[in-house]
């Protein structure tokens, strides 16, 4: 009972970091789907000291989820964190049967050239922060869901005036797969823009937002395009700022409805949505339609995001 305390204790101390060796937490950037990167923060909640075993179906969560919400509501997430903690935090996601795509680069400003354009070079460097970390048995058991490699490379605001090309975002997955071949690559782009013969790159996204016009359009264009390009797909939403009108949080009703139609395809490998709050969540009829949302990607057939 001693040792199990201190675990709880040693959890509730835990804090998501984009900088390893920061004592600070960083606060995040603009929202997905927004056109900036998102770099979250979380607060580490107490492992549960019994294992539990994943639901099954596709991941559901959030990003910027806290870890004690793993094997509540939500079963996934996508977090950026820092080698100091990484063992640490996957071990607790695990404890609670839970799956997340992990963001390892951190914030954009790490990986920039002086005048502000992506650099290959520096994102290389943050990845190889991780390398010194033997976190395999957590790819070959499906904890991790995938390496979200980098956000919305193609929005030319991001990186100074110039989108990052899909022949480097290949180069990117590539240099991922030499580290740790089974583990997905993740980007954070719609598959329409990644028009290139991607051998390494296994996933794109598509996250909703209303502005983006009929919802059973979108998801049908958007499963169209990584087929067309061999690419898995993950789905989601930005609940907070794509809602109607535009920049608004996303109603109960919207959340259930948009997020059915997400899920209304048997190809995503996962659906993740932009991003913790709790007053969101408390709002009127949320937990029941976040409920729903769950139930139905929990009623999918388990899928690896591998391409």
């Amino acid at each position: 009972m001693f040792a199990a305390l201190i675990v709880a204790f040693i959890g509730c101390d835990s804090a998501e970091t984009l900088d390893p060796d920061s004592s600070i937490t960083p606060v995040a950037d603009l929202p997905l789907g927004e056109g900036a990167a998102d770099v979250e923060i979380m607060a580490v909640g107490e492992p549960q000291l019994a294992s539990a075993s994943f639901a099954g179906g596709i991941p559901f969560g959030m990003t910027a989820q806290p870890l004690s919400q793993f094997n509540g509501r939500f079963n996934g997430a996508k977090l950026t964190i820092g080698p100091n903690k990484l063992m640490e935090e996957l071990s607790v996601i695990r404890s609670r049967g839970g799956k997340v795509v992990v963001m390892l680069a951190g914030n954009p400003r790490h990986y920039l050239d002086g005048d502000g354009h992506f650099s290959l070079t520096k994102w290389k460097a943050r990845v190889d922060l991780f390398k010194g970390k033997n976190f395999s048995s957590y790819i070959s058991d499906g904890t991790i869901t995938g390496h979200y490699l980098i956000d919305e490379p193609n929005d030319p605001r991001n990186w100074g005036g110039r989108p990052v090309p899909a022949s480097t975002v290949e180069e990117m997955a590539k240099y991922s797969k030499l580290l740790w071949p089974g583990m997905p690559t993740i980007v954070r782009a719609h598959p329409s823009y990644l028009n290139y013969n991607h051998r390494y790159l296994d996933a794109a996204v598509a996250a909703y937002l209303w502005r983006r016009g009929d919802v059973n359009d979108y998801i049908k264009r958007s499963v169209a395009d990584a087929q067309a390009r061999g690419l898995a797909l993950v789905v989601g939403m930005n609940v907070i700022k794509g809602g109607n009108p535009n920049g608004t949080r996303m109603t109960a009703s919207e959340v259930e409805s948009w997020g059915s139609a997400m899920l209304s395809s048997s190809y995503p490998c996962a659906f993740l949505m932009y991003e913790y709050n709790s007053d969101f969540l408390s709002s009127a009829g949320m937990g029941s339609a976040m409920d729903a949302l769950r139930r139905k990607a929990e009623n999918r057939s388990t899928k690896s995001c591998q391409s």
